[in-house]
């Protein structure tokens, strides 16, 4: 199938932008790869400090000729989804020995969780912290002693900051080894509906904490498709993962066959063999094009908007909203995933997971299909699932037909034409609306907003019950320079509310949703920020705002609305408190969401 003309066109375009970056970025790695790694060439005195403690493997090490390999891994035991990388070191090393080679831990990175720091301070952490695990993985590789580099990594912004580190080191290979979901608990909309109810007082906090431990109630990651998985799916149509490594549930035989698979590989393709497969040469424009389609055709998170950006910016490409508009047109969605619909990863997997879904998009021709791999040249690969045989991964055809077509159709029957994120622009600036989980009728709404500066004061607002007719609510100086742009995610039970006693809702702000974000219209990223005098900055209560997400425009229709001075709020409780305080150079030099909202976006 010839490629989409609009898939070339806006590849081309990417290539176009992003030539002086780029061009300079693969003289720096190719220099770096002629020198290679210095471990034949450090001081005695530095070589004995990186060998003391590896024990029978000091010699081997000390050769310099058989690989090393560096792991930078972000487990903790306090996350579900990185818990089963305790286990992963060990599994490598091992793997390592057999092939005749070393594996040592290069370094940790941190690994916050957005899904315990929903609604309080730790969230206004959260962003920044994407811009940390790149900074600490890099400090990890820094040693230089490493031919190549696996990365234990899954949830919001690890895997973010790790391809960040990834693409700085690019003349290192860089295998990412997957953790895998949890298995299926309560079922995500019954999650919703208690939390739901919660919200307007029906049910008690008993009965919430019950549910909730219901749903998330094992090792891996949530089942459902925020931005985690959508991370996972794009380290698979990106080819940083083996192929069929995404979904593969933790502590089972094929989990670990898998790790042990990612780590020979990562051994194989080191500038010492014939099949040299540098993280820089795989992380071109065709991957990170093919990840934005891959992100549309799954109704994936909002929040990699922000991070694909910032990823590709490390590989000196650069990315714009607008080629993610202009793939979402082209793209159809494939996939219904919760909260785009009630099946989960695990079933999504059942069904035919990313091997069916690839293979459809390269058929339809939505994929550049000749993009390097760490599996090697060409994505056709990653349309064959993983087996066992005799303890060892092998991989045969996948399905050519969907097992369940209400969560994963043919591209000739898709659940819609296009995909589920849409750029807007408009008098209040750039932003991104996820459509996939809305509703036709809910798409387009023109209404009185509400002024509001933080999350707590609208749930404040819904309980004295001020909302009664249609409203727009607009929280503002939520951006990366205000607080470091949280998640609003704890506002979704009460707007979910809201729509559903009939009223038509919506939400326009400069932070950011969770990747679970849903059936409710949510205009976020809006760039420029308010804190930077934006034009959100300068709304009143009352204001009338138009938000139409099917032609894909954000606009104050209110006149005058626009030539106030912008408000000026003290924004000085954001600065300290559960190490706010550490991160003020953050938030001084972010970056606006339309490129990556960080520091090193």
């Amino acid at each position: 199938m010839p490629l989409h003309p609009v898939l070339q066109q806006v590849t081309e375009a990417i290539i176009a932008r992003s030539e002086p970056t780029r061009s300079a970025y693969l003289q720096r790695i190719a220099r770096a790869a002629d020198e290679g790694p210095a471990r034949a060439h450090l001081a005695c005195g530095n070589q004995a400090h990186a060998y003391a403690a590896m024990g029978t493997e000091k010699d081997r090490l000390a050769a310099g000729r058989a690989p090393n390999l560096g792991i930078v891994t972000a487990y903790n035991d306090m996350l579900s989804a990185h818990q089963p990388f305790e286990r992963f070191p060990a599994l490598i090393k091992e793997a390592a020995t057999r092939a005749g080679a070393t594996a040592q831990v290069a370094g940790g990175v941190p690994a916050m969780c957005d899904g315990v720091t929903q609604g309080q301070t730790g969230m206004e952490l959260s962003l920044f912290s994407r811009d940390v695990i790149a900074m600490a993985a890099a400090v990890a590789l820094s040693h230089n002693t490493f031919d190549a580099a696996v990365f234990l990594g899954v949830c919001d912004k690890i895997v973010p900051g790790l391809v960040i580190a990834a693409a700085s080191f690019g003349h290192l290979p860089a295998v990412f080894l997957p953790a895998g979901p949890m298995t299926s608990g309560l079922p995500n909309d019954e999650k919703a509906r208690v939390r739901q109810q919660f919200a307007t007082g029906e049910v008690d906090r008993a009965a919430l904490m019950a549910a909730e431990m219901a749903s998330y109630h094992g090792p891996g990651t949530c089942t459902f498709y925020g931005t985690a998985n959508s991370n996972q799916m794009l380290m698979e149509v990106m080819g940083l993962h083996l192929p069929g490594a995404s979904f593969v549930n933790p502590n089972t035989p094929l989990r670990d066959a898998l790790t042990t698979a990612g780590a020979t590989r990562a051994l194989e393709i080191t500038a010492l063999g014939n099949d040299y497969t540098p993280a820089g040469h795989v992380l071109d424009e065709r991957a990170f094009a093919n990840g934005i389609v891959g992100l549309m055709a799954t109704g994936g998170s909002t929040n990699l908007v922000l991070h694909l950006p910032a990823m590709a910016r490390a590989a000196g490409i650069i990315l714009d909203i607008e080629d993610f508009a202009r793939l979402a047109q082209i793209t159809p969605q494939l996939a219904k995933v919760y909260p785009n619909g009630l099946a989960d990863v695990n079933q999504f997997h059942a069904a035919g997971g990313l091997g069916y879904l690839i293979g459809q998009l390269l058929a339809a021709g939505l994929l550049h299909p000749d993009t390097l791999t760490v599996a090697g040249p060409g994505l056709a690969r990653y349309t064959r699932d993983p087996k066992l045989s005799d303890g060892k991964v092998i991989w045969t055809d996948g399905p050519r037909d969907t097992l369940n077509p209400r969560i994963l159709r043919p591209a000739a029957d898709p659940f819609q034409p296009s995909g589920g994120l849409m750029a807007l622009n408009g008098n209040l600036g750039r932003g991104i609306i996820k459509t996939s989980a809305v509703a036709p009728d809910r798409q387009v709404i023109e209404a009185p907003v509400r002024i509001f500066h933080d999350q707590q004061a609208v749930k404040d607002a819904f309980r004295a019950g001020e909302f009664t007719a249609d409203t727009i609510v607009v929280v503002r100086f939520q951006g990366p320079r205000a607080n470091g742009m949280p998640e609003l995610h704890a506002l979704t039970p009460t707007l979910s509310v809201l729509q559903d006693r009939g009223l038509k809702v919506a939400l326009v702000t400069d932070g950011r949703m969770s990747g679970a974000s849903g059936k409710v219209p949510a205009a976020i990223h809006v760039t420029p920020e308010a804190a930077q005098g934006g034009a959100l900055a300068r709304l009143c209560d009352g204001d009338v705002i138009r938000l139409d997400a099917t032609r894909g425009t954000l606009d104050v229709l209110t006149e005058g609305a626009l030539e106030r001075a912008p408000v000026t709020p003290d924004l000085s409780a954001n600065e300290t408190g559960l190490g706010r305080e550490l991160f003020a150079a953050f938030r001084a030099h972010a970056a606006p969401a339309t490129s990556g909202g960080g520091i090193l976006a």
